[in-house]
């Protein structure tokens, strides 16, 4: 008997350029089943911040799960939307709408024209992925003397954490967070699971905020693009600006662009961002 190969493609998320944002590799597992050892040692084997699967439901549902080089995780929205466009470009889904049942709950995808964003051309589309806010709280179990030792003496605003236990931290200038060189030792031994630095947009950059994201104790010592941060950093940055709508750019060096709506009545945010493809291929194992 032949064996099933597994199809996958891997996408650049939150870019329309080959080789910016954030990769992340798609795989189809149809009617395969495979363990969580044999999804686990796949991502490893990419080794890049996201591995994700796909499991059809039914017409345009999918089930759907995260990976890291060393651990699933509960939310991703740069491999949702890496995911989205696969299924969208393959010819899978039919449909505008993509509904995804994953462990944060079920998360849909729309396929929204690119003039009704910022304009575009008709011809092209954006990804709108709907999530739901990550709240953040006071973080005070170190002193922000420490915290900005963890990152080379930065100049400290504020500092929160969210349910995910990842650290937010503001930062007094968009300079300081683009030249930050990481000490990554100094922070995989810091408490929570990664550290988020955010900063405002310098005037006239045509965006509201920047961020960079450091998740070394999940293998990812940057993560390129991070949607899900952004699920934290809509809700803060709205106390902070007053608004709901955002253009974000994360100052990583792949780089990448969001835009983002926070709806404070639903507790909901929409990550919109576009997506290619750099990779297709089969995993033979």
């Amino acid at each position: 008997m032949t064996k099933k190969l597994v199809k996958y493609s891997v996408v650049d998320a939150f870019t329309d350029t080959p080789f910016k944002g954030n990769p992340a590799a798609v795989c189809l597992l149809d009617d395969t089943e495979k363990d969580d050892k044999w999804l686990q040692s796949v991502a490893a084997e990419f080794n890049i911040s996201e591995t994700c699967y796909l499991t059809p439901v039914a017409g345009s549902r999918f089930n759907l799960r995260w990976f890291t080089p060393v651990a699933e995780v509960e939310l991703c929205g740069h491999a949702t939307l890496a995911a989205s466009h696969f299924l969208f470009n393959s010819g899978l889904v039919k449909s505008n709408t993509i509904e995804f049942s994953t462990l944060s709950g079920i998360l849909t995808a729309k396929r929204v024209p690119a003039n009704k964003i910022n304009g575009e051309s008709e011809d092209s589309f954006y990804i709108e992925l709907d999530f739901p806010v990550v709240p953040v709280s006071d973080y005070n179990d170190l002193e922000v003397s420490a915290i900005s030792e963890i990152l080379n003496g930065v100049s400290v605003v504020d500092v929160k954490i969210n349910t995910l236990d990842d650290i937010y931290v503001e930062l007094s200038s968009a300079k300081e967070l683009v030249e930050l060189k990481p000490q990554i030792h100094k922070i995989k031994a810091a408490p929570g699971r990664g550290i988020v630095i955010t900063a405002r947009a310098p005037d006239g950059s045509g965006f509201d905020f920047y961020s960079r994201f450091f998740c070394p104790k999940y293998g990812i010592d940057e993560d390129p693009v991070c949607g899900s941060a952004h699920c934290a950093l809509a809700a803060y940055w709205h106390e902070k600006l007053g608004k709901c709508d955002f253009v974000a750019y994360q100052a990583s060096p792949r780089s990448g662009v969001l835009h983002v709506h926070l709806d404070k009545e639903s507790q909901r945010v929409l990550l919109r961002g576009k997506a290619t493809t750099v990779m297709e291929g089969s995993l033979l194992v």
